[in-house]
């Protein structure tokens, strides 16, 4: 865990893919919905979109930041840049610029590590972690591992295209999720 701060936040905006956005299923059942119903009194918006990229990402964030002013934005992208063999200093840049302008608008951030699958060879999938690991530390932002790590490995807890997150799946991540999101300082005495 790097630089784990607790932050605690309202509203809070997810930028993700369709591992956040509740691809093959309803939205009612991800992992965002079930996040929501875990902690009532925060405003959760999903701004996550299927097949979304760090540039596509970067595009709609400002409008984003406007319309719902989060104080907390946690950025869950890359997964389609690598699945598509981005460069991972476009990647880099594109992140880069989603945390300056997340921190510009007054928000913390939650940097959501991705991975892409070992098919792609260990070189580039080094390359491509490293570029999440340094971002933290340039920018000195939380890293919250990949939510997906633990999953991936259980066949009962992925779609049929082996990428995705199933149902059964949902609510481990929403529960892997929501420390990193909760005020966890101790109360003063």
């Amino acid at each position: 865990m790097l630089n784990m701060l607790p932050v605690h936040a309202n509203p809070i905006l997810i930028l993700g893919d369709s591992l956040s956005a509740s691809y093959g299923m309803e939205q009612d059942q991800g992992w965002v919905h079930l996040l929501q119903q875990k902690m009532p009194d925060t405003t959760i918006v999903n701004g996550s979109v299927s097949g979304e990229t760090s540039a596509g990402g970067l595009r709609r964030l400002p409008g984003l930041l406007k319309s719902v002013q989060p104080k907390l934005v946690l950025i869950e992208l890359g997964g389609n840049d690598g699945l598509r063999g981005f460069s991972p200093k476009q990647l880099k840049t594109n992140l880069a610029e989603m945390i300056r302008l997340s921190k510009q608008a007054g928000a913390k951030v939650l940097l959501s590590e991705v991975m892409v699958p070992p098919n792609y060879g260990p070189r580039y999938a080094q390359i491509f972690t490293q570029v999440y690991q340094d971002l933290a530390k340039e920018h000195q932002v939380t890293l919250m591992p990949f939510f997906m790590t633990d999953i991936a490995i259980h066949p009962d807890l992925m779609q049929a295209d082996g990428i995705h997150p199933n149902q059964a799946a949902q609510a481990q991540i929403a529960d892997f999720v929501q420390p990193w999101l909760l005020d966890t300082q101790p109360t003063p005495l």
